[in-house]
């Protein structure tokens, strides 16, 4: 993947499509994150991390307006969250496929054009046009007619994506996409994602315990902990000093071979790989 200018992909100019001001989440007497003022713009790529419990997913939940904010504003597109409808697009994690088992691919993605309609489905050639445009997309064509439970987890990620893609979405909201997907599969993730934002404007928030995979492709960070947060480029925020201040103890970031490093950050999982307990940028799942 060729990097990007970051000052150039995303005008400064143009309006905001998710926007909070003085935003807080709390949980009974427990704050998750408070104070939160962020606009994220057409095409900007926001990579949301932080530890176990810092409310990443909450925060997914928040911009799909299924979890409401203890305090502060929010809007999707100049709209409370619900009502972005469609112009929505949402990567769940990984679940298990339960019900939808037997769903082929191309089902699921045409959940994705008419799900939210009650009554039949329409069946009509052009809706069948468009959900074979999205599997060939997504490089999903040659198992459109796959049950899902018969597909690698991979394959399940492009069909999820492809069923985020179907109403065209002016945000994309992908909460650990990469989630047990190996190296190759992460990268054939980042890389449809990142071709949507790049032909389409689409503003991608992106939430991952990984942050080396998108490294590259990303404009801007949230890192949630302890309460707080810091937002910036990656270069201002993965910082011994910045982190530092976040977790108020001292936190150690350092670059290997172009992979970032954090060493003592409390409540991460340590990976047994690198040197002096030093562990990647990792949250596990919120």
């Amino acid at each position: 993947m060729t990097p990007v200018s970051r000052q150039g992909r995303t005008g400064t100019r143009s309006s905001p499509v998710i926007s909070l001001r003085g935003a807080a989440l709390s949980y009974g007497d427990r704050t998750v994150w408070r104070g939160v003022d962020l606009d994220v713009r057409p095409g900007e790529f926001l990579a949301v991390l932080g530890p176990n419990g810092s409310g990443k997913t909450s925060f997914v939940r928040a911009l799909l307006g299924r979890q409401p904010l203890s305090a502060g504003t929010l809007t999707v597109l100049g709209r409370p969250p619900r009502a972005a409808g469609p112009d929505i697009g949402y990567v769940p994690q990984q679940a298990a496929l339960s019900a939808q088992a037997m769903l082929r691919a191309r089902d699921l993605v045409r959940f994705g054009i008419d799900g939210h309609r009650f009554g039949p489905r329409l069946r009509t050639a052009a809706v069948r046009r468009r959900v074979d445009e999205i599997l060939e997309a997504v490089g999903a064509s040659a198992y459109a007619d796959v049950p899902l439970a018969l597909l690698s987890g991979g394959e399940r990620r492009r069909v999820r994506i492809g069923q985020a893609l179907a109403t065209d979405p002016r945000v994309l909201l992908c909460d650990e996409p990469l989630l047990s997907l190996d190296l190759h599969h992460q990268r054939a993730v980042t890389e449809l994602i990142d071709a949507r934002r790049r032909s389409h404007d689409t503003a991608v928030v992106f939430v991952t315990h990984e942050i080396n995979p998108v490294l590259d492709l990303v404009d801007r960070v949230l890192y949630l902990a302890g309460g707080g947060h810091r937002i910036g480029t990656p270069e201002e925020v993965l910082t011994s000093e910045s982190l530092s201040r976040l977790y108020g103890t001292r936190v150690d970031v350092v670059r290997v071979h172009g992979r970032v490093v954090v060493v003592g950050a409390p409540d991460e999982p340590i990976a047994p790989a690198p040197p002096h307990h030093a562990h990647e940028i990792d949250g596990v799942r919120s």
